[in-house]
């Protein structure tokens, strides 16, 4: 992508409502864009990284067995009320009326949708277990939307939801799920905590929350360093003592980046999504969902990985792997930096080329470090003397020069 095409204004300043640096940063490195309160639209760059976390968690599903499908946004009221869940959800639903005065409501979650969808196909023992998994919008009616993309009232997010025949199943297939969590947030660049938490207003046996330590989170988890228990406050509320080892408990501030939970059979019970076992009898099916917000996500991403300069993003989902920086406008440098440009792309390394003859390189560099892709490489009459570029990596101090030459090696060693 050359610069001077990208669909971007980079900001100098920081907009005035922005509290914590993930809304400071992708706002200014034109990432995302307020429409209003809770609302946001991801621009150029900000969709490139939202694709690459999407397809990260898109393979992690597949790796499950889980297929994909695409519920509709708009649901039905009647699946809301044979739930009961209709007026009691928290927060409550975006509700409205269409021209014939019927109500609906746009869709915070899908286990209705999912359930309705299960209990016309599965009758048998012999269908189960299986798990169906969507990237779709949610809509949360909350009351008041804080930290940009931590909490908005519209936004992407991954429903996995599993099926299966009896509760040993259903916990199995639990634990494959942590696992996959742990991988996805592992590429991602985070570290995280899976800790109790509430089950809220979804419901069901158990649940557990992936969480990330930040002083930019909402959410107050208890550690215990002994023996790595973890508890979201609200699952067992204020204490000093480790409910497992006794041992003492320390606070921290954290971002939820993901929830799962053991629904058992609350939906299929209330929805009638039963299957006939080996023996003819007729059973609710054990049902578990899995969710990752992955605006969220890449909030959670930037309050970790950044310095006093921008964004760091890692590679796997960074919007390209290379910032091609050419700070002399002479005939020689243009030249070595198309070709390399063209060399790089035919390699299939993604590259914004900043063509742009209107920015001095001090400009040039400081917006680099504020989009914060992982390799900025500079060419400059200096650097091709010696047949050289200089390479610098966004979450390293120094600079080195790479012979052009060798540049693919030295990058596919990194």
């Amino acid at each position: 992508m050359l610069q001077s095409q990208l669909f971007a204004k980079i900001k100098k300043e920081t907009p005035k409502e922005a509290e914590v640096i993930s809304h400071k940063y992708l706002v200014r490195g034109e990432f995302i864009e307020q429409s209003f309160s809770g609302v946001y639209r991801f621009l150029p760059l900000g969709f490139r990284v939202l694709k690459k976390i999407e397809e990260i968690i898109r393979a992690e599903m597949r790796k499950l067995g889980a297929q994909e499908l695409y519920l509709p946004a708009l649901q039905n009221k009647n699946f809301w009320l044979e739930t009961n869940r209709w007026e009691t959800i928290d927060p409550p639903l975006f509700k409205l009326k269409d021209r014939h005065q019927k109500e609906t409501a746009l869709g915070s979650t899908h286990e209705e949708e999912i359930t309705d969808i299960v209990r016309k196909r599965i009758k048998s023992y012999r269908d189960l277990p299986f798990s169906l998994f969507q990237i779709q919008e949610k809509f949360r009616n909350e009351i008041r939307a804080t930290g940009g993309l931590l909490r908005t009232r519209e936004f992407l997010m991954k429903d996995l939801y599993s099926f299966h025949s009896n509760e040993k199943d259903l916990i199995n297939f639990y634990q494959k799920v942590k696992m996959a969590y742990f991988r996805i947030f592992k590429r991602c660049g985070l570290t995280t905590l899976c800790v109790e938490a509430a089950t809220g207003t979804i419901g069901g046996e158990l649940s557990h929350e992936f969480m990330v330590l930040s002083e930019a989170g909402e959410d107050r988890i208890l550690i215990c360093k002994k023996c790595n228990f973890g508890a979201n406050i609200e699952k067992i509320g204020e204490r000093t003592k480790c409910p497992k080892c006794k041992g003492q408990l320390e606070k921290r501030n954290s971002i939820e980046v993901g929830h799962i939970f053991n629904l058992g059979t609350k939906y299929s019970q209330a929805m009638g999504a039963n299957f006939v076992d080996k023996n003819g009898k007729s059973f609710p099916i054990v049902m578990g969902c899995y969710g990752i917000g992955l605006p969220r996500l890449m909030a959670a991403i930037v309050e970790i990985w950044h310095d006093e300069k921008g964004i760091i993003w890692p590679k796997e989902v960074a919007p390209f792997q290379i910032h091609l920086i050419p700070i002399e406008s002479t005939q020689k440098v243009k030249k070595i930096a198309k070709n390399l440009y063209q060399d790089l792309q035919e390699q299939g390394i993604e590259v914004l080329y900043d063509d742009r003859e209107d920015k001095t390189p001090g400009e040039k560099f400081a917006e680099a470090d504020l989009i914060g892709i992982p390799y900025r490489i500079v060419i400059s009459e200096r650097t091709i003397k010696s047949n050289s570029v200089e390479v610098k990596e966004r979450k390293e101090k120094g600079t080195k020069l790479v012979k052009i030459k060798s540049l693919s090696q030295f990058l596919n060693s990194k």
